[in-house]
């Protein structure tokens, strides 16, 4: 996912995405939509199937 689609989704939910890395401000979104904010933490595997991120996620290992 490309950062300006992260930003955008930061900005929807309130979040001030400033200087954020998109791994950092990946894990800000998913805890204030109520997911875990364990992205690229996955080894191998995610029970985490609601999360918007998920693919990209256990795409990166």
């Amino acid at each position: 996912m490309n950062m300006t689609v992260v930003k955008a989704k930061a900005k929807e939910l309130g979040i001030k995405s400033g200087k954020k890395n998109s791994t950092d401000l990946i894990k800000m979104i998913q805890k204030t939509e109520g997911n875990f904010p364990c992205f690229k933490t996955a080894s191998g595997f995610c029970d985490q199937s609601g999360c918007l991120w998920r693919s990209d996620c256990l795409s990166s290992k």
